[in-house]
């Protein structure tokens, strides 16, 4: 692989992650800014606005640990020997497990009573125990890995019909015996002991192996991986289409037919993510590979490329400082208008929003979210020129 080559996949990467790391800060800022109370994805409620502003976030999470799974491909093929790369593997994942019921906790509750809440087990939970299980994956050979991950991918959804009750599952009554607590750390969302698991282990870990495996291509020559890229994208997307419209397997919920016809067509993107489902996983990363492969050819010179690029270059750094100015903005804003700021220093993360009573309109969200981008670039700019500057090793853990 000549240097051009690599040249032009560290930017579509980096361009691609750096994206999907500015739309999170969208979803994260309607969290605490906008006017909530709902799913903003329930077509019975919500408004077509709404619903693309919180559907163009899906694309966050499954990129996000498809292109860490690439990544850890890409140290492999950089030099790193299965022995260095498993150690830094499982100690990076333990590192992130740490973070999440730490940093990140407060960084969405501005508290630390941890009587009743531990934390929310989320993205960054699962890219670290999906990281530890890459320690010991990376022995195996390629194919088998590969074959691993698609095989979680496409037949998890044969578990849907085993379920934790929901009364159970959110808080109620009985308690989850330990067959139920491991089934909701394994597959389905709930609240367990205080943590809540919004991402289950399943089928994340088969995400973070398929990139690993996918990380290959990016070692082929230029045209070779395009025609890769586009054929699996086209050919996901197409697939997602399929299995979504035949409404029998691939997602936890099918679709139904609306009085309007736009809302019908929402109705139909709207996947289940929690935990993710093959449809889901197929919508999200079949453009994601569509998108690689129209950026492969960038050099990384025009001012919105190094704009993205600065941001993917330093996924960690920009993830835990989003959730500050996520929530910063909100209380800021709920202060300067006079309301309780009270109401944004609790464990409240549901996905809806802040109180309808203390909620601003979605403008108002989008100016907070640019206004958070604009203050957050300077900071990756100058965390990602001191990580080009300074090898140690410890700049690697964030």
């Amino acid at each position: 692989m000549n240097a051009d080559a690599i040249k032009q996949r560290i930017y579509s990467i980096d361009l691609l992650r750096g994206i999907v790391m500015m739309i999170m800060l969208l979803d994260h800022t309607r969290d605490f800014v906008h006017t909530g109370g709902f799913d903003p994805t329930d077509v019975t409620q919500t408004s077509v606005p709404l619903f693309f502003t919180r559907w163009i976030t899906h694309y966050c999470a499954p990129t996000f640990v498809f292109l860490s799974g690439v990544s850890i491909y890409l140290q492999k093929m950089q030099g790193k020997t299965n022995g260095e790369l498993s150690r830094f593997l499982w100690t990076r994942g333990l590192w992130l497990i740490f973070l999440e019921f730490t940093v990140i906790r407060f960084a969405m509750t501005f508290n630390f009573d941890y009587s009743s809440f531990i934390g929310m087990a989320q993205v960054i939970w699962v890219i670290g125990v999906s990281m530890i299980v890459m320690a010991a994956l990376i022995y195996l050979p390629l194919r088998i890995v590969g074959l691993f991950g698609l095989a979680m991918i496409f037949l998890h959804n044969l578990t849907d019909g085993i379920a934790v009750p929901p009364e159970i599952a959110f808080g109620g009554t009985p308690a989850p015996d330990l067959g139920q607590t491991l089934w909701m750390i394994i597959h389905q969302s709930g609240g367990v002991y205080g943590i809540f698991f919004a991402y289950p282990l399943v089928p994340w870990i088969g995400v973070m192996a398929a990139g690993y495996a996918f990380g290959v291509v990016f070692g082929w020559e230029p045209e070779r991986r395009r025609r890769v890229l586009l054929i699996v994208g086209v050919a996901s997307t197409v697939l997602f289409v399929v299995v979504r419209y035949i409404n029998i397997y691939g997602d936890l919920f099918p679709w139904s037919s609306q009085p309007n016809p736009t809302f019908t067509v929402l109705s139909f993107l709207n996947t289940t993510k929690y935990p993710p489902s093959l449809a889901f996983l197929l919508m999200t990363l079949g453009p994601a590979m569509i998108f690689l492969f129209l950026t492969d050819r960038i050099d990384g010179n025009a001012a919105w490329q190094r704009i993205c690029i600065t941001f993917g270059r330093v996924p960690m750094f920009f993830y835990i400082l989003q959730w500050f100015m996520a929530h910063g903005m909100g209380v800021l804003l709920t202060f300067l208008f006079g309301r309780n700021v009270g109401a944004l220093q609790s464990p409240h993360m549901s996905g809806t929003g802040t109180p309808p009573e203390h909620g601003f309109s979605l403008w108002v969200v989008y100016a907070a979210w640019l206004a958070g981008l604009v203050l957050l670039y300077p900071l990756c700019l100058w965390w990602g020129n001191l990580k080009k500057r300074n090898k140690h090793w410890a700049l690697s853990y964030l």
